[in-house]
C-alpha cells in the first residue's frame, strides 16, 4: 500500500473529495514527521509506537572491496506494533 492507496481509502470512507483526503492525510505525517524529529514517542492505540532510538556507531565492511567502513552513530526510527496489530 502506497500513499496513493491510503489517500484513496480516506476519501472513499469520509466522502471527502479526494484532494481534501489528500491534504488530511500530509497533514498527519507531517505531524508525525515533525513529532519524530523533536524526538517525541508517537503512540496509537491498537495499531504501535514510533520513537527515535539513538544508533550505536559500528563497522562496516564494502561487499566488493573487503575494506571495513566505520559506521557514524545517528538516530532511527523504530516501531513496535501493538496487540491487535501482532494478532492480524
Amino acid at each position: 500500500m502506497i500513499k496513493a492507496d491510503i489517500v484513496n481509502r480516506v476519501a472513499e470512507n469520509s466522502d471527502l473529495p479526494r484532494v481534501k483526503a489528500a491534504r488530511a492525510v500530509d497533514t498527519i505525517l507531517g505531524a508525525m514527521k515533525d513529532a519524530l524529529g523533536d524526538g517525541k514517542r508517537i503512540e496509537l492505540r491498537g495499531f504501535g509506537v514510533f520513537q527515535v532510538r539513538d544508533r550505536k556507531r559500528g563497522v562496516g565492511r564494502n561487499p566488493k572491496t573487503g575494506v571495513e567502513v566505520t559506521i557514524s552513530p545517528g538516530k532511527t526510527v523504530l516501531f513496535k506494533p501493538g496487540k491487535e496489530l501482532k494478532n492480524l
